[in-house]
């Protein structure tokens, strides 16, 4: 990889961080970017997830004091996202990918489109609330479920998440990224330490991202925090379809 490159992936790797600790979907820079290389799309995949772990890290320590008075849930979610990370990554390495790629751009949709009506969805997300508790089985299956996509491939994760949280736990939607960014991160590192035993990996690729998506991580935790709940209800949604229309397209 020449030093020209390095930088480019690098940049890609600073915008997916900051993506990522803000809202989700990261994903869609820097893997272009990694196939743009010529590196085969499996070894691109592997590579990109490896290197955004790290950010995933990065953001969810920026976003550390959002987390006070929420750690015990984030912990047990956080196991159960790890499980699902770990999943998904096995599927990964053993099964096609065209039944994901057909689902994603309408999973992504429909996430958006809950994300878009929480304020109106209260009836729906209190009945949720009362089956789910506080980390109950409703809001553990879909962070398994959310979990076990994010390790196969993981574009608008962070999405699907907070339209998942807030219908689940009523707490404030800033407090709720900083739970999306603790298990976003669980999904992302267990799929990586699957893929650094198991699968073809680009290092030099995988380390760029690495370096980028650190110093994207704190940028975005840094700038999502000072968004109010409107403005990132909208920035999660203007994501969410950009991410689906750029998967259909």
């Amino acid at each position: 990889m020449t030093p020209g490159v390095f930088v480019a992936v690098l940049g890609a790797g600073v915008a997916a961080g900051a993506i990522n600790t803000v809202v989700g979907s990261g994903t869609l820079i820097t893997f272009p970017v990694l196939l743009a290389l010529g590196i085969p799309p499996l070894t691109a995949n592997v590579s990109n997830t490896i290197g955004l772990a790290p950010g995933g890290i990065s953001g969810a320590v920026g976003y550390r004091h959002q987390l006070v008075g929420q750690r015990g849930r984030a912990a047990t979610l956080a196991v159960v996202a790890l499980v699902g990370g770990l999943l998904g990554a096995v599927l990964l390495l053993t099964l096609p990918s065209s039944v994901f790629k057909r689902a994603l751009p309408g999973l992504i949709l429909a996430a958006c489109v809950l994300v878009l009506l929480q304020p109106l969805s209260r009836r729906l997300a209190s009945r949720w609330r009362a089956a789910s508790g506080k980390g109950g089985w409703g809001l553990r299956g879909g962070t398994l479920a959310v979990a076990v996509y994010g390790g196969y491939f993981g574009a608008a994760q962070g999405v699907i998440l907070m339209s998942i949280l807030p219908m689940a736990l009523h707490d404030g939607l800033q407090r709720l990224n900083a739970l999306k960014n603790v298990l976003a991160m669980a999904a992302n590192l267990a799929a990586a330490i699957v893929f650094v035993a198991a699968a073809p990996v680009s290092w030099p690729a995988a380390a760029a991202v690495a370096a980028g998506s650190i110093v994207g991580g704190q940028v975005g935790a840094r700038v999502g925090m000072r968004l109010s709940p409107g403005v990132l209800r909208g920035v999660i949604v203007a994501v969410g379809v950009a991410a689906a229309l750029r998967l259909l397209v």
